[in-house]
C-alpha cells in the first residue's frame, strides 16, 4: 500500500478543476473548425452544381437563372444559411463546345461560436468553371 503525504492530499481534484477548462475550450475550437470547414465544402458544392446546372441550358439568360437558384437549393438542402448570398454565372463562352464558370459567395454566421474566438461571420466563396457539350444545340 502506498502512502501518499499529507500536503498531496486532494491534489487531483484541483488539478482536474484546472485543466477542465481548457479541454472544453479545446473542444468547443475544433468544432468551430469543423463548423467552417463543412461550410467551405457546401459552398464548394454549391458552385459546382451552379456551373453544371448553368451548362445544361439552352440559352446564356436560362443559365444564369439555373445556376443561381442551383446554388441557392444546394446550400439550403445542406442546411447552410448565408448572411448574404452573390451567385455570378459567367456565360460569355456559352456555346457549344465552350464554358460556363459559377462563383458563389457566402457569408456564413458562426455567432453560435463565438464565444471561443470565432469571428460572428466568414464569408466563403468558391467557383466552378463546367464544360459546354459540343454537340449541344444553343440558342445563340
Amino acid at each position: 500500500m502506498t502512502r501518499h503525504r499529507q500536503s498531496e492530499r486532494g491534489s487531483a481534484p484541483v488539478e482536474l478543476v484546472l485543466v477542465t477548462p481548457l479541454l472544453v475550450g479545446l473542444l468547443l475550437f475544433v468544432v468551430g473548425l469543423g463548423r467552417l470547414a463543412g461550410a467551405a465544402g457546401d459552398v464548394e458544392t454549391a458552385a459546382r452544381e451552379a456551373a453544371r446546372a448553368a451548362s445544361n441550358e439552352r440559352s446564356s439568360s436560362a443559365a444564369r437563372q439555373a445556376g443561381t437558384e442551383a446554388a441557392s437549393t444546394t446550400l439550403r438542402d445542406r442546411g447552410v444559411e448565408c448572411r448574404s448570398l452573390s451567385v455570378e454565372i459567367d456565360a460569355a463562352q456559352f456555346r457549344a463546345d465552350g464554358f460556363v464558370t459559377a462563383a458563389v459567395r457566402c457569408t456564413v454566421d458562426l455567432q453560435d461560436a463565438t464565444m471561443i474566438g470565432f469571428p460572428g461571420a466568414k464569408t466563403l466563396s468558391a467557383a466552378f468553371t463546367a464544360p459546354v457539350d459540343r454537340y449541344r444545340g444553343t440558342d445563340q
